[in-house]
Formats: C-alpha cells, structure tokens, sequence
C-alpha cells in the first residue's frame, strides 16, 4: 500500500468526481456540515433523477450560469444562481437550462458556496457515489497547474520544419495532456517566440472555413522555423474551453442566425472560458523565463505575466 500526502489524496478525491460527473452519475459536495449531491442537467437520466427526487423531498434546485441567466432574461447578472426544484421535472429543467426561447418562470435565488463549486466541478469537467470537498474542488484548477509533468518528449520532424520536438505533459484543465512544440533551437537565454494555440479540430485539422486556426497554426510553425525558433503551445481547449459538443451547438445556433457571443450565452457560456495559468507553467518547465507573445489576446499575455514570466 502507497500513502501519499494529504493533498494528494484531496487531488484524487477530485479527479474521481469529475470521473463521475462526466458520465451522469451524481456526486456529493461537502462544504463543513452542509452536503449537496450534484448531477448534471445534459446528462440526467429519468430513472435516476426519479430516484434522487424522492431522495431530495422537495428541496432540489437547478445551477445555471450568469450568461444562461441573461440570456433567460436576468439582464446584467454575473453570478450564477438558482432555481428551486420542488419536483426533479426534467422537461423544466430542459427548458431552463438549454432551450432557445425560454424564459424565466420563477424567482432567482442566490447559489451557495455548493452551488457554486458545482458550476466549477462541472467546468473542469452510481452508481459508485463519490464525494468531494467543496476546497478541495475549487483549489483543484492551481494545484492542477503548478502539478505538471512532463511525460514524454521526441523529435517529430514536421512539414517546412524538420527539426522540431513534441514534449507531452500530463494535467492542465479536466487532467488532458497538453503538447509544447520545440520549433528549431530557441535560445532560452533570450526571450523566446512563444504561441499559446488552442486545439481546434475543425480549423486544425479539417481546414474550416469557419476560422483560421489552421492557418495560424501552421504559419507559426513555419514562421519559428525560417527565424531562430521557438515554442509552440498545444494546448486541449476545445472551443475556448467549452469543449466540442457544444462547440457544434454554439455552430449550429450561428448557422440559424445567432452571433458567436449569442450562441455561446444561450448555451450557458461567457464569451471564453479558457485558463492559461497551466501554459506558463509548461513553458518554467522548458527553461524559458523571458517570452515574445505571439498573440493579439491580453488574456493569454496577462496569464503569462502573472505567472512571473517577463
């Protein structure tokens, strides 16, 4: 038997409920003395729900975001809130959380330290039921970061830049490994060309009309190899941060006629729920301290700074 450090053992505790809340199942928050057992709404299935209403009596409630909220028409909201469940109606629930044109069909209440940590845990996201701290859930995206390790790493001659070299590390956001792309032989005594590019499959991969992630890809990959170098940043951020189901619902509302901001708060989104915090982590890991930032994104550019890299 291996014993690990404390927070080791809270990571885990963590990592196990994200395991679960990915596939349906519900998990159970502890704050102190108050429990919360937490299901997603995507995911619900009507023979569980059934169960844990009888379970809750009466006292069920739905999380939603501020966007979702405004866009049910709770102008200028930013923090999420909730709506009371006297009865675990999946139909209400479906309206409330996911529908085009619904709206508000009672009173928002304020969401709780538990309400809250349920958005997070659903964010970086039986029955085996698994529990977690509410502290240990909300601390989980830093430890996350500063818990990078580098798991594998080889030379992977690319088109127009032969010498190149993949470094795979394990973690970052919901425990997916992320790829640091060594272009050339940067010299890490000097500030280096660095790209934060996160996964696009359909720009990427297919050549998407839609964007230009390829493009940028691929032209900063050729751009470090025809100067003196560089990092690239892989970084698993699926439709910045919402992954690529919804992804596809936010393309399919914007071929119905919505705007990107739209279609993303109907589907419960800010405008971009990306953490770079881990990206400069990767990049201390390397050696480099000092960046050139190639990029137009004062998110990205404020996560490396606050990360201690010049």
């Amino acid at each position: 038997m291996l014993f690990g450090r404390p927070g080791e053992a809270l990571r885990v505790e963590v990592e196990r409920a994200i395991s679960e809340f990915r596939a349906g199942r519900p998990v159970l928050l502890r704050d102190r003395g108050e429990l919360g057992l937490v299901l997603s709404a995507e995911l619900a299935d009507g023979e569980l729900v059934q169960r844990l209403d009888r379970l809750a009596g009466g006292s069920g409630h739905l999380v939603l975001t501020p966007a979702r909220l405004r866009r049910l028409g709770a102008k200028g909201r930013s923090e999420p809130g909730v709506f009371a469940l006297p009865a675990l109606d999946l139909d209400r629930v479906a309206c409330l959380a996911f529908r085009l044109d619904s709206r508000m069909d009672a009173p928002i209440a304020p969401a709780s330290a538990l309400d809250s940590a349920a958005l997070e845990l659903e964010a970086v996201a039986g029955e085996p039921l698994v529990a977690a701290e509410i502290a240990a859930v909300n601390a989980y995206r830093a430890e996350q970061a500063a818990s990078l390790t580098i798991v594998g790493r080889a030379p992977v001659p690319l088109e127009g830049a032969p010498e190149t070299e993949f470094v795979v590390f394990r973690g970052g956001e919901g425990l997916r490994d992320q790829v640091a792309i060594i272009v050339g032989k940067p010299d890490l005594a000097a500030p280096v060309p660095v790209r934060l590019h996160s996964a696009c499959l359909t720009g990427d991969l297919f050549g998407s009309l839609k964007c230009d992630c390829g493009d940028q890809l691929r032209e900063t990959v050729q751009w470090m190899a025809e100067n003196e170098g560089g990092i690239l940043l892989y970084l698993d951020q699926e439709g910045r941060g919402n992954g690529i189901s919804n992804k596809m619902r936010a393309y399919k509302l914007q071929s119905q006629g919505w705007d990107t901001y739209e279609a993303d708060e109907v589907l419960g989104f800010d405008l971009d729920q990306r953490h770079f915090d881990f990206a400069a982590t990767m990049l201390k890991q390397l050696g480099v301290s000092r960046v050139i930032a190639l990029t137009n994104n004062p998110q990205k550019i404020g996560a490396i700074a606050a990360a201690g890299l010049e």
